[in-house]
């Protein structure tokens, strides 16, 4: 097992930007509105076994349906690419459906919200550039700050105000469309080889 920890780092921040648990505070706020308590803890878990499933099986699915990691990445930089241009331009591209209160921790919650076609593109770009184990270690931060984020979305929503939480999702955005340029440029090139 080799941890490195600018794999970790870099796989973190990409899947922070993705999930964007900090971003959707308001989605969580009006969700917890809607149907009262939010499991945080539960929902944080599945989320974290979705990715971590969707890690070791994502490949072998695609494998089974014939296309191969480089595309799937190519793919994935545009998902990343219109994620971005949501978080920027302050845009919606994907809606969002009503929750059932029974199920709110899980949908839409732990899925499509933290871990949802974004987040599952990307765990499968970054595994064509990093080492399992660091992509693991990168999920149960984001799943530890996820589960934070969430018991604290209240006080962290009053402490960044409206305007806070609107320029880290701005800034978030940006690193997340360099993020999908990269993913871009790197796997296209592999495609033509």
């Amino acid at each position: 097992m080799q941890l490195n920890f600018k794999e970790i780092f870099t796989a973190f921040m990409v899947l922070f930007a993705v999930i964007d648990i900090v971003g959707n505070i308001p989605i969580v706020i009006d969700l917890r509105k809607k149907v009262g308590h939010i499991q945080s803890g539960k929902a944080s878990i599945i989320a974290g076994c979705i990715m971590i499933l969707f890690l070791f099986l994502g490949k072998s699915i695609l494998n089974l349906i014939g296309i191969d990691v480089n595309s799937f990445a190519v793919a994935g930089a545009f998902i990343l690419f219109f994620i971005a241009l949501e978080m920027i331009l302050g845009i919606t591209l994907y809606k969002q459906e009503e929750s059932n209160p029974m199920t709110a921790s899980i949908f839409p919650l732990a899925f499509p919200l933290m871990a949802g076609p974004g987040s599952l593109t990307t765990l499968l770009s970054l595994r064509a550039e990093f080492r399992v184990e660091n992509i693991i270690v990168a999920i149960v931060l984001n799943v530890i700050f996820i589960f934070i984020v969430l018991k604290t979305s209240s006080k962290i929503e009053r402490f960044l105000g409206a305007n806070g939480i609107n320029i880290v999702r701005k800034v978030f955005g940006v690193i997340l469309l360099a993020i999908a340029v990269k993913l871009f440029t790197q796997n296209i090139k592999a495609l033509f080889i």
